[in-house]
């Protein structure tokens, strides 16, 4: 048994918190935080919320929120997304995720996602398996990029954006040639979730922040992923690249990273 699972029952309440007030609560106001970039104020209060919440039951773990920074322990924190998929949300589109991890010298090593409006928690803890529902899930057993669903993450904005982006449309273009279908959801929790039930064969993400990737990533390993960063190295939270796939696709996922590098490479 993991060692970390008995940190799992108050990981699950804080995320069931943050659920609850995104089913029953608008996004109020948004901050503007850069170009096209914006928190709600729903945000703000989930953040916050978890942070004592987190803060009083665990008072010798470290907290980093996406929108207020790091309080505490660095080298065991929770890493918290309060709306992964704040635009999707403020549109009323259910493709949005809580996203909540245990990290641990860098490594992600206990993870909760909840969709508040699909009806799905996902839980894992290291070594223990993951989870939806209660129910374990495992990756597809897909072999073969032709026949795979691949998710691939938001296209950039703000400074630099369109720099940014020729690698992400780059890959776009490597993958719609290659793969059965690519889709963008507007969630990287939710994309890694979805790899970790067999909803996904792959998902690929180019702009890495620990909210965004560490507790998906959990899920997905858990799961049976394969989940590296740009080198083909183990992912971790410091990684600028996440590529995570069934195993028996993760070649095919890289080298299709490395074909779209290229291109961006020629042109330039």
């Amino acid at each position: 048994m993991s060692e970390y699972r008995e940190l799992l029952p108050i990981a699950v309440e804080a995320v069931k918190r943050a659920g609850e007030a995104m089913r029953h609560r608008s996004p109020g106001a948004l901050t503007l935080k850069g170009d096209r970039d914006f928190a709600s104020e729903l945000d703000y209060a989930i953040e916050r919320d978890m942070r004592a919440f987190l803060s009083t039951e665990t008072p010798e773990i470290g907290f980093l929120g996406e929108e207020e920074g790091h309080t505490g322990s660095a080298e065991m924190q929770w890493v918290l997304d309060p709306i992964d998929g704040t635009a999707n949300f403020v549109r009323g589109l259910p493709l949005c995720a809580v996203s909540l991890a245990l990290v641990y010298r860098n490594e992600g090593v206990l993870a909760v996602i909840e969709l508040p409006f699909l009806a799905s928690r996902y839980t894992a803890a290291r070594g223990d398996g993951a989870y939806a529902n209660g129910q374990e899930i495992r990756v597809s057993s897909t072999s073969d990029l032709r026949e795979a669903m691949v998710a691939i993450g938001d296209y950039a904005v703000g400074p630099g954006a369109e720099a940014r982006n020729r690698l992400r449309l780059a890959l776009t273009a490597q993958l719609a040639a290659e793969a059965q279908r690519v889709r963008m959801t507007g969630s990287a929790a939710l994309d890694l979730a979805w790899l970790a039930e067999g909803r996904f064969d792959a998902a690929l993400t180019l702009s890495n922040h620990a909210w965004d990737m560490a507790a998906g990533g959990v899920i997905a390993r858990e799961a049976g992923a394969a989940v590296i960063d740009q080198d083909g190295a183990d992912h971790d939270v410091n990684s600028a690249v996440t590529l995570a796939a069934a195993p028996a696709l993760v070649g095919a996922v890289l080298a299709a990273y490395r074909k779209a590098t290229s291109a961006v490479k020629v042109i330039q």
